[in-house]
């Protein structure tokens, strides 16, 4: 069964009612965007605006060489826009995010429609696809991100109404679209993923798709079907893709995950028995499946960034902000404090 939800954050370092004041008065002000337009226009003009072009983030190039997101205001945006020959609608197409802990919105824009290269240079950034931004991005900048495009593309795949073919409506803060023919209203929706991490005691095991990179390996997903419980699909999954039966299941924790089209990760642990740890994998499913030592898995958690070409080959593992790279971390550091699993 899967444990109960745990509480995954860092204990406050200021008093627990004054941060719950904190939190509780951003969420009551997002929460008061997507219903009120007029208040959701009104504070886009002073939020902070990330950029997107064809669905890949705006990045700056940092002094020390590494990339952070890129924001600017509505006023630091329009004659940029005007510049490059776009009206003021544009900016109207914005979606909300989020707030920032300093209570300012914050938005997202796709911006496609124009010259990636002008828009570019006018901002001092660069567009990065998604993946690659994961491994340039520290802190919670790559989730951000990552957020803003899985709205951008709901938005972009879903203009029109699946009953009756006509063009849905979006509100300001594009939390939702409407259907006026048929009364409905649309939510951005995430499928449900379970990923794994399967341990025989001493190893964990990991696998790579014929799409990865190369010497890419992570750990097992997949998708949930319907009338599934999470337990279900896990088992379902880990026996299709390596023909393993899996037994002690545990909750790690969850991410939303922009890819393919987003997905709710929800993680967990599981153990084999050492004597029926025998893989046999499903190659419609997966490229390569194996079983990695604790020094292996220690000798690729130091692999900071991806292998450039011509490089000599090396395992690397999904980046930080990956919640694979999260439960590979959490079964090394059980393994060096002798624990089979969590």
């Amino acid at each position: 069964m899967l444990r109960p939800l745990r509480i995954l954050l860092s204990p406050p370092k200021c008093p627990l009612t004054r941060c719950c004041s904190g939190y509780v008065s951003r969420m009551r002000f997002v929460n008061r965007l997507q219903e009120d337009d007029d208040a959701c226009a009104a504070a886009l003009q002073n939020g902070r605006i990330f950029l997107f072009h064809s669905l890949s983030p705006l990045l700056q190039r940092t002094n020390r060489e590494t990339f952070r997101t890129s924001a600017l205001t509505a006023s630091d945006l329009q004659p940029i826009l005007k510049n490059l020959g776009s009206d003021g609608s544009l900016l109207k197409e914005s979606v909300l995010i989020g707030c920032s802990e300093q209570n300012q919105a914050e938005f997202c824009l796709d911006v496609g429609q124009l010259d990636q290269a002008a828009v570019e240079e006018q901002c001092g950034g660069t567009f990065v696809d998604l993946r690659k931004a994961f491994f340039l991005l520290k802190g919670a900048e790559a989730p951000l991100v990552a957020k803003g495009q899985a709205l951008l593309r709901w938005h972009q795949t879903n203009r029109f109404c699946s009953a009756t073919g006509q063009p849905t409506q979006r509100n300001q803060a594009g939390s939702h679209r409407f259907c006026s023919s048929s009364s409905t209203t649309y939510y951005p929706q995430m499928s449900p993923v379970v990923i794994v991490l399967v341990s025989d005691g001493t190893r964990c095991l990991l696998g790579r798709q014929a799409s990865f990179p190369r010497g890419l390996y992570s750990a097992l997903a997949g998708f949930c079907n319907m009338g599934e419980t999470l337990e279900e699909a896990l088992r379902r999954e880990v026996a299709e893709e390596v023909g393993l039966e899996v037994q002690n299941i545990s909750y790690s924790s969850s991410q939303h995950w922009p890819f393919p089209h987003s997905s709710f990760m929800v993680a967990c642990h599981a153990s084999v028995s050492p004597t029926h740890s025998q893989v046999d994998v499903d190659h419609s499913e997966l490229e390569e499946a194996r079983w990695f030592s604790l020094d292996e898995i220690t000798c690729a958690l130091q692999v900071k960034a991806p292998p450039r070409r011509g490089d000599l080959p090396v395992i690397w593992l999904p980046p930080p902000h990956a919640v694979a790279n999260r439960l590979i971390t959490e079964w090394a550091g059980l393994q060096r404090h002798g624990k089979d699993g969590p």
